[in-house]
């Protein structure tokens, strides 16, 4: 890296990938976009950079981990040049994307290039037509936002699995993962549970109940998942309101 005044200068190399990009197949995938952005870098004879990287975050939040501490690099002076794979992966909300690109980075004296949509902000008329491609990025997330909604009530209306995991006393049908189905390994505590239930029992007594006749909490069985909350042996029949699901 270059030493100017005493500070070390770099060019950020930013990607971002959000839950809906990552539908889109290979092309749009972190490793993608960073092999796109160093083949960048070093055919412009930069190679002084650094990665940014932010995945599964959407673009129209601009409070990310890794954008923020690319922002605060600049401040600190240490970024002059920002490269991104298209002005969407900056951001998808015009009026902040424009303001960093229109306000932010010429006040921190920082080069803006978004490699697919021909920008750079070296160039100001290829800056001309930037305002109009953020206005599009913004409504295709607005759009992308509105298929989500819609396809997951489809899919509750249908009974169907809306979950990562499946809860306790349930588990994935191996033939259809969108559905449920009774896991017998722990279906039969959930039945247990009812059943006292439907004779008065409160949840503090239930969970004494399942204590005292040793009957394993979630947690037994998903160590994968919640064994961090099994510190003694005894735990794993230490039944109570906040149990994990």
């Amino acid at each position: 890296m270059q030493n100017t005044e005493n500070k070390e200068i770099w060019t950020a190399l930013y990607a971002r990938l959000s839950m809906d990009d990552g539908n889109v197949g290979e092309s749009m995938s972190i490793g993608s976009q960073k092999a796109i952005l160093k083949r960048k870098a070093e055919e412009m004879g930069i190679h002084s950079y650094k990665f940014y990287m932010d995945d599964g975050y959407s673009g129209t939040n601009f409070n990310r981990p890794s954008f923020q501490q690319m922002i605060a690099d600049i401040e600190a002076g240490h970024v002059d040049c920002v490269i991104t794979k298209d002005l969407s992966r900056l951001g998808r909300n015009y009026l902040e994307s424009g303001a960093y690109i229109e306000v932010f980075f010429p006040n921190h004296h920082v080069r803006y290039i978004a490699i697919n949509d021909g920008v750079d902000s070296a160039n100001s008329g290829e800056m001309d037509i930037t305002p109009f491609k953020n206005i599009l990025n913004e409504f295709y997330s607005r759009d992308i936002s509105k298929k989500v909604k819609s396809g997951k009530y489809i899919r509750a209306c249908q009974g169907k699995f809306m979950g990562v995991h499946a809860p306790f006393g349930y588990k994935k049908d191996p033939a259809d993962k969108n559905h449920l189905i009774a896991d017998e390994e722990t279906a039969p505590t959930v039945r247990y549970i009812f059943q006292l239930a439907l004779k008065g029992y409160g949840n503090n007594k239930i969970g004494k109940v399942l204590y005292q006749e040793k009957i394993p909490k979630p947690a037994y069985y998903k160590q994968e998942y919640f064994g961090k909350f099994l510190i003694a042996d005894d735990d794993a029949y230490n039944w109570k309101q906040d149990t994990e699901k």
